[in-house]
């Protein structure tokens, strides 16, 4: 390994030691929103650790606010995102700015409020940004309900109502969208394919790979699941500049095998690794082989692979885990 390459390595080492030091702090061991204590969750942009109550609210204000919502134990985090933490300084740091002229008598949510409360809240301190000194508010042009266009590829990577933030969430669902195989052709000889996930009124998008039938994204995407929830839809786009992009197939998922699942068997840390559940393959879905689902290492994770519909050809390789509220 070279000098620089050495250098590099500890520094990177020295902001994570950085991160875990400052998650330590007495004010970072309540949630910067809620008070409810132990926080698992961070904002990066904002720079406040959250519960995971909270963090779905969070996801639901747009990355227009609240960019980069991350797991501080599950995730892999960034020097850049690193660096935004450890700027603002934590909790106590962002709530003297974002909470600056909170009335007294103001209904700051507790550990226990409602959904409907904390996101009433939520939308107040950062989005509205209510409690700012006024001079320094910057109200975003793009409201909760509008979609926005992705930088890099034009397409919608998500899109929220502001009801969504009135929703009663039950956990955190991780795709990792794994790899594609034998993708339909919608170019010259190949396709720029990207994937798109949706659940509810809510969107997660995968990079476009280039001229690849056979693409390996092995990408994390993550979407709130709420109390009502419906199929895990996936979509395959073909990414093209000077037109619109075409659709490449699609699919749903059932979720409810892998939630009722995980829900019969409780904490998952408690258990072996064992298998919990299973999806069957049948004429009405699109899997191509029957789906286990598996506790391991105390997480509780389904492998899968789906047959796109609607198209000549096409599969895709998906991996679920879920992560309950009281995780």
């Amino acid at each position: 390994m070279s000098s620089f390459n050495k250098d590099k390595e500890k520094a990177s080492s020295a902001k994570k030691r950085k991160l875990k030091e400052l998650l330590l702090k007495s004010e970072n061991r309540i949630c910067a929103d809620c008070r409810a204590p132990d926080p698992k969750w961070a904002s990066a942009n904002i720079g406040v650790f959250i519960c995971v109550k909270c963090s779905g609210v969070h996801r639901s204000l747009g990355t227009h606010i609240s960019k980069v919502v991350l797991s501080v134990t599950l995730d892999e985090w960034t020097e850049d995102q690193i660096d935004s933490m450890l700027q603002v300084g934590g909790n106590s740091y962002a709530n003297t700015v974002y909470e600056a002229f909170l009335p007294k008598d103001y209904p700051k949510p507790t550990a226990n409020a409602s959904n409907e409360e904390r996101a009433d809240f939520i939308r107040a301190k950062y989005e509205t940004q209510e409690f700012l000194k006024p001079s320094l508010r910057i109200v975003s042009s793009k409201s909760s309900s509008d979609s926005f266009k992705d930088s890099n590829h034009g397409q919608a990577s998500a899109s929220f109502k502001s009801e969504v933030g009135m929703i009663e969430f039950i956990g955190i669902l991780e795709i990792k969208v794994k790899k594609g195989a034998n993708l339909a052709i919608r170019d010259f000889r190949s396709s720029d394919p990207y994937v798109i996930l949706t659940l509810g009124q809510q969107k997660a998008q995968t990079s476009v790979m280039k001229a690849n039938l056979n693409p390996v994204w092995n990408e994390v995407l993550k979407l709130s699941v709420p109390q009502a929830y419906g199929p895990l839809k996936l979509q395959v786009f073909d990414h093209d500049v000077l037109s619109s992009d075409d659709l490449m197939g699609e699919a749903e998922v059932d979720l409810q095998p892998l939630i009722t699942s995980a829900s019969a068997f409780g904490d998952p840390d408690s258990l072996s690794d064992m298998q919990i559940g299973r999806w069957l393959t049948s004429n009405d879905n699109a899997l191509v082989k029957d789906s286990a689902i598996n506790v391991i290492d105390g997480k509780v994770k389904q492998e899968m692979t789906l047959k796109l519909q609607n198209v000549e050809s096409g599969e895709i390789e998906l991996e679920l885990e879920w992560i309950a509220l009281n995780q």
